[in-house]
């Protein structure tokens, strides 16, 4: 086939399938074009998911009528002056292509004023030519609407979802910019119905309450984050109490220079300041605007800007790991008693016939780091600033930082008074205002994980050699994650040596698993391993299993010094609410609540 040049309407159609892949694609285009002309009101309609209508209206600057034709020209922008402004843009759109390619792709009529003039500007494109133009009236702003998208283009529709997918896609765009410019006032109509709509007061609380619904705004805690000291970078949003969480990544919100974007690694640090809070399988709610000078941040590396390239990504890591974990760790509150707690029950733990492990057999040294100082900075040179301690030549580590790292900010217990047990599962505890009640194998699951890290950390684990080594057998998903986390496993006190085949043999063990039944403990910590879908590194997910095979169990009774000594370790813990699979591990019973059930009050 010779080489030929392609028609203007069929490069402009190939363009267009860059920029608009769906009704959600042309929606987020207008909606930052909106928010770039200054609007403070943004109303967004939409009919059979967008394909047959598609309507955003704005109060912003307007476009001069003069300027109208103009708009519709392919890389026609008022927002980039020169090939200097690429590199510090500013603004949300910049390359003049998203009106030319929405044009290309459905039938599209402006309708404009700028404040001041008498009349607005009226033009109708079908197939990206102009078909009608002249004067209209309208208010001050700009109303843009498309229709019957893709009407062209049978092969794109055959790859659009029904009509509620692609309203949900829509929902998805206006809620993320709903919350990231709270001071802005959204609406979003589908199918003549109004499914959302904000206040504009500039609460970000409240935006994310009318995004998510009152529950989740009711556990958003606002980020308390100290300036940087070179105030190159900083993060200001709104992280939600671990007790509340989602199945999904959906609801971690991440904005850059108030841009909405997709980042894993970001996500991932949001995620890390979690780590050990959350149960297994689910994931946090958050909402956080990332703010750097434009040149330190390339929005141009992607078609639909939905991705960015951050020239110093570890420090902006570190900046949101440290200000989420900070932020948790000082305002998560001690999970409070519902009226369910008084009459449920719960089923005795199926290893109750464990031995018991007693927390006084002998003194208990916690490493603690020292208390973070306000004053630091929030974020350093790598991915770690988040934790107290840099990692030692030759130290496992995971993902820069070091296997046994712990966060610098401690939260803190109030002081508690052992009162009992009951049902052999839960010890009851006297403290300031009113009783707490302990789940004795969630408390010591955290205190035996963070010992174990703390160990790692400073390279001395509690080790204990067999008198005469062992051989195992494990199966070959067994023996892959042996492979996969062995450095881990070497960190934490084992001491386990490929024999031949599918047997291995065992000469040390972490001192918490002397005693019983070495093989059986490492086959199930293996499968235990195996059965959590979690994104915690290697080293804290052992970590965190380990804990749970050697922790005091449900169904075991505990002396009156054993009580004491578990409520004193956990005071101590750097996040004593939870344990390390994110259940909680002390619920409050307000003395309030009490003299109401006894009608004191």
């Amino acid at each position: 086939m010779p080489i030929r040049v392609l028609a203007p309407h069929e490069a402009a159609k190939i363009a267009a399938g860059e920029v608009v892949e769906r009704p959600a694609s042309v929606v987020k285009e207008l909606v930052e074009n909106s928010l770039d002309a200054g609007s403070t009101h943004i109303a967004v309609e939409i009919l059979q998911g967008g394909l047959a209508l598609i309507r955003v209206a704005d109060n912003g600057c307007g476009i001069e009528p003069s300027e109208v034709r103009l708009a519709f020209e392919r890389h026609a922008t008022s927002k980039v002056a020169s090939e200097d402004d690429l590199w510090r843009v500013a603004t949300l759109g910049f390359r003049g292509e998203a009106l030319p390619s929405i044009a290309a792709a459905a039938e599209v009529e402006l309708l404009t004023r700028v404040a001041g003039n008498d009349v607005g500007a009226r033009v109708k494109l079908r197939d990206g030519e102009i078909a009608d133009e002249g004067a209209g009236a309208a208010s001050p702003g700009t109303v843009f609407t498309v229709r019957r998208l893709f009407s062209a283009q049978p092969a794109r529709l055959k790859f659009v979802r029904s009509p509620a997918s692609e309203a949900q896609q829509v929902s998805a765009v206006i809620s993320h910019y709903a919350m990231a410019y709270p001071d802005v006032r959204f609406e979003l109509m589908v199918d003549t119905r109004v499914v959302l709509q904000t206040t504009g007061s500039g609460s970000l609380i409240e935006a994310v309450a009318a995004v998510y619904g009152p529950d989740v705004g009711s556990a958003a805690i606002l980020l308390d984050v100290p300036p940087t000291e070179d105030g190159a970078a900083s993060v200001e949003g709104v992280v939600c109490d671990p007790r509340v969480h989602r199945s999904n990544r959906n609801y971690i919100g991440l904005y850059v220079n108030r841009r909405w974007v997709k980042n894993r690694s970001l996500t991932f640090a949001v995620e890390e300041a979690y780590q050990g809070m959350l149960p297994v399988g689910r994931r946090p709610i958050a909402v956080l605007n990332i703010t750097v000078p434009p040149d330190q941040v390339d929005v141009n590396v992607h078609p639909t800007k939905a991705e960015v390239r951050l020239r110093d990504e570890r420090a902006v890591f570190g900046l949101v790991q440290k200000a989420a974990r900070r932020t948790i760790a000082d305002r998560a509150p001690v999970p409070h008693a519902t009226a369910g707690v008084w009459g449920g029950t719960a089923a005795p733990d199926g290893n109750a016939d464990r031995p018991p492990l007693f927390l006084t057999r002998r003194p208990v040294q916690m490493p603690m780091p020292a208390p973070a100082r306000r004053d630091e900075p929030s974020f350093g040179d790598g991915v770690e600033p988040a934790f107290s301690r840099d990692a030692r030549p030759g130290e496992a580590t995971t993902q820069g930082q070091p296997l046994g790292a712990v966060a610098t900010m401690i939260e803190r217990l109030p002081l508690l008074r052992a009162v009992g047990q009951v049902n052999a599962m839960y010890v009851v505890a006297e403290g300031p205002d009113g009783m707490y009640l302990v789940d004795q194998h969630a408390a010591h699951e955290r205190v035996l994980y963070e010992r174990f890290l703390a160990a790692a950390r400073i390279g001395s684990p509690d080790v204990q050699a067999l008198l005469e080594a062992l051989t195992i057998d494990l199966s070959p998903h067994q023996r892959a994650l042996l492979v996969e986390h062995a450095d881990a496993f070497v960190s934490l006190g084992f001491e386990i040596d490929h024999f031949g085949d599918a047997a291995y043999v065992v000469r040390t063990v972490p001192a918490s698993l002397a005693g019983g039944d070495v093989a059986k403990a490492v086959g199930e910590l293996l499968d235990r391993m195996a059965r959590e879908d979690t994104v915690e590194e290697p080293g804290h997910r052992v970590a965190a299993s380990l804990a749970c095979h050697a922790a005091v169990r449900a169904g075991m009774s505990m002396s009156p010094d054993e009580q004491r000594e578990l409520l004193r370790l956990l005071e101590d813990a750097e996040a004593p609410r939870t344990c390390p699979h994110g259940r909680p591990t002390i619920v409050h019973l307000a003395a309030d609540a009490i003299a109401r059930e006894f009608r004191r009050k």
